[in-house]
């Protein structure tokens, strides 16, 4: 899978814009605050239908005007798909091929990226909300079960925690009505949780070699699983008997919280080195590196679960390394996958990744292809 071509009509400072990108690698070289983030949140923007930078979407569109619109033409194996987002006064079209789509699931996974920003170098030391969001993201790339079901899991969620609230200002307030949500939202955590101890579990199949082949460190790294209940055993019916036998020894404790305070929305996962959390015990250098082998853990899933290639994005994250473990990372970059790149300073890259890159430069929300 690859990008033939972005455009962009008034997305952030480019007012409109149509680049063609290579097949391999794509660097956008410029100063800071140039345009060249812009690109990559533009691609982050059109795959995932949302951007990482931004809470209130209307900041997407270029001050002073009211629509912005991305367009890219996606090529994956035999087909070519003409994908768009229009965004209009808080309202946001989809479509593929000129063909609406209403459906998020439908939408996802046409474009697949795996997206390294200097935030995410700092995903070890976020706040738990921060990982699952991660989690969220990608694995919802992988499986449209997942994504589905994560969906309506926030919507039962937020009708019980509606109805905890009923309960406990009404004494005759339906509790059957509770129970069943609380059953409803049972069966959607179970498959989230499922999904997620999967995912893990294959992350980890990989992420000590990639490590290892970075640093050359020898030491043995891995991503642990942290829900926020005791979790003893991944079978449907042993972990929705766990599930009831919890919210029903908690009912008092959450009703006077007015929120749930079990489930999958409360999840964490850790990273491990030689067995030590790397959040408490960890260098700044050995959590950044941690973060980069769990994102390139990811692609041989991609390829495996999407039986296509991900879209590689790297913000200007080659400041942030040294030289050796920029060179380990771009090790990874293989010549069947398109990888995207903005950087202030070329001497970031070996010059045998230069040869055949596309190279573009930045300025003023202008891009030359050099």
């Amino acid at each position: 899978m690859y990008i033939d071509n972005i455009s962009l009509v008034n997305f952030r400072n480019y007012s409109k814009l149509s680049i063609n990108l290579g097949q391999n690698m794509n660097i956008f070289i410029g100063n800071n605050a140039q345009g060249k983030t812009n690109i990559l949140e533009s691609i982050m923007f059109l795959a995932l239908t949302k951007s990482p930078r931004v809470f209130n979407e209307s900041d997407l569109i270029k001050y002073g005007l009211s629509k912005a619109i991305v367009k890219g033409k996606v090529k994956d194996n035999n087909s070519i798909k003409e994908m768009e987002i229009s965004l209009e006064k808080g309202k946001k079209s989809l479509s593929i091929n000129k063909t609406p789509i209403k459906k998020l699931s439908s939408y996802i996974s046409n474009l697949i990226i795996i997206s390294f920003t200097p935030d995410d170098l700092n995903i070890i030391k976020s706040s738990p909300s921060i990982r699952r969001n991660v989690l969220n993201v990608q694995i919802s790339q992988l499986s449209k079960v997942y994504l589905n079901t994560y969906n309506e899991y926030n919507k039962l969620l937020k009708v019980r925690n509606e109805y905890l609230k009923v309960l406990f200002t009404n004494s005759i307030a339906d509790k059957n009505y509770f129970d069943v949500i609380t059953e409803k939202l049972i069966e959607k955590a179970v498959i989230i949780y499922q999904i997620r101890k999967e995912y893990i579990d294959m992350i980890n199949l990989s992420i000590t070699d990639i490590y290892d082949d970075i640093d050359n460190s020898k030491a043995k790294i891995s991503m642990k699983y942290e829900p926020n209940v005791e979790i003893l055993d991944y079978d449907t019916n042993k972990l929705s008997d766990t599930l009831k036998n919890i919210f029903k020894t908690n009912y008092r404790k959450e009703l006077n919280n007015g929120v749930t305070l079990f489930g999958p929305h409360r999840d964490d996962f850790s990273f491990y080195l030689d067995e030590k959390n790397l959040k408490i015990y960890g260098s700044q250098g050995q959590q950044k590196l941690a973060v980069l082998a769990y994102k390139l853990s990811e692609v041989p899933i991609f390829i495996d679960k999407c039986n296509s290639t991900p879209v590689l994005l790297f913000d200007d994250i080659f400041s942030e390394l040294d030289i050796k473990k920029r060179n380990g990372v771009l090790k990874y970059v293989q010549r069947n996958i398109q990888t995207i790149i903005t950087t202030t300073d070329l001497k970031n890259i070996q010059k045998k990744y230069l040869k055949e890159a596309f190279i573009f430069e930045v300025k003023e929300g202008k891009i030359i292809r050099k």
